[in-house]
Order: structure tokens, then sequence, then C-alpha cells
């Protein structure tokens, strides 16, 4: 009978704990799981609970593009040919992502980028995310980590309305976590045409020195919804009643 190495059985099994601990802990990041708000019975404390999951999520999605920003901003001043190849791989990038007509590369596009490569406020992210998703309590919320309303046009790249018009086709799209439907949702803001004129108010209030608020920037979500008027003033009683302005 084959004799086992106790020393050698105690590593094998420590090794194999500490692989499922990775994947596991691999696979509760990737899912990231919305929280259930529904377990709240006091409405203070689910938004409360609500604002806390979101906002370091959104601040996150926010620096990254800060990051991006940052780097546009230093190729103000030098001319085309002198970006470097690793400058002009991102500014190739950054036009595709955010939609930028542009034939061949110009200093054009950097001023076009700057105008869309920008931060969201978090009061009009968390403010959106609160009303589209009541509170992350949706069905789009629990089942596809949609706080946004976001749409898709794909067979089967998310959830079906269940009172979708006939002859419609969209779908209230799926995403992998939380973090992807935020990064998502900014870069909706940041670059269909719907929302031109919130990214001229924004680039206008950076240039004057102003604070660059979500409640100001909320009067650019009148195409947002279908409500038009009215959603812009519930977005704007949700930054003014949760005192959501603190976050910006």
């Amino acid at each position: 009978m084959m004799k086992l190495d106790t020393n050698r059985v105690v590593v094998l099994i420590s090794l194999l704990m500490t692989v499922t601990f990775v994947i596991v802990a691999l696979f509760s990041k990737a899912s990231n799981p919305i929280p259930d708000f529904t377990v709240y019975d006091n409405v203070k404390d689910k938004k409360l609970a609500f604002f806390e999951y979101m906002l370091p999520l959104v601040k996150e999605q926010n620096s990254l593009i800060k990051d991006q920003r940052e780097r546009l901003v230093e190729l103000r001043h030098l001319s085309v040919p002198e970006f470097s190849r690793a400058q002009e791989d991102l500014v190739t990038k950054l036009i595709k992502e955010y939609r930028i007509k542009s034939d061949q590369l110009s200093k054009e596009d950097i001023n076009q980028l700057l105008l869309r490569v920008d931060e969201v406020p978090a009061s009009l992210a968390l403010a959106q995310a609160a009303m589209e998703s009541a509170w992350g309590t949706s069905r789009f919320a629990v089942q596809a980590n949609n706080l946004f309303g976001q749409w898709c046009y794909t067979k089967g790249c998310g959830l079906v309305p269940l009172r979708r018009d006939a002859g419609s086709s969209h779908e209230v799209e799926k995403f992998r976590t939380v973090s992807d439907a935020i990064s998502s949702y900014l870069r909706n803001i940041n670059s269909h045409r719907a929302y031109a004129g919130l990214r001229q108010d924004r680039a206008q209030l950076r240039a004057t020195g102003d604070a660059v608020t979500g409640y100001k920037l909320a009067e650019g979500l009148i195409d947002y919804s279908e409500l038009r008027e009215a959603y812009v003033k519930e977005i704007q009683a949700v930054i003014r009643i949760n005192k959501l302005a603190q976050y910006d």
C-alpha cells in the first residue's frame, strides 16, 4: 500500500483551497451582483445604502475619464507630427470610442475629444441611476445590472421590456457588472448627439471657471426621457432633496 506523505497532502489541500478562493473571488468581482435594496423598509436607509454602493463605482469610472482627459490636455500644445506613437494610438482609440468623425488625425480632433472626454458630475449619475432603476430594485437593475435604462438593438443583447410596443425591437441592455453599466452610461452622455448641449454647457462652465454641477447639467437631459422637461425637473429634485451636490 502506498504511504501518503502527510506534509505533501497538507500542501496540496492548501493549494487547492487557495485556487478555489481565487476563482470564487474573481467570479464575484466579475459578476458584481447588485445588493438587494428591497431589504430596507426605511426609505432613508434604502437611499443611503444605494448611494453608498453607487458613489465609489461612479467615482472610479470618472477617474478613468479624468486620466484620459489629462493626457489629451497635454497634446493641445503639440502639432500632430509631434505626437508619439503611444499618443497617436490613444487619440485614435478615443476618436472611435467617442464617435468622432475624422478622416485624418488633426488638432480639431483633440478639441472635439476635449468636449466629450470629461467627467459627468456624480450627483447627476446618482440621481439618474436612482430614478431609472427605482433605487436599484427594478427588474432591469437586478437581472441585467442596468441602472440607467439603456437600450440595445441586437436580438438577445438584453431583456425584452414587458410593455414593448408592437413592432419595436429594442431590448434593455444587459451588462456584466454595474461598473460596465456606469461606463456605458458615461460614454452615452459624452458621445450621443442628444446630449451635445449638455457637453457645451459643461465646456462653458469649465472655460469660465464655474462649478460643473449635476443640477445645472441636468438641463441637457431633455431628450433622455419622453417626459422631457418633467424628467429634468425630477432629476434636479432628486439631486436637491438628497443633497447630492456635495459629491460633485
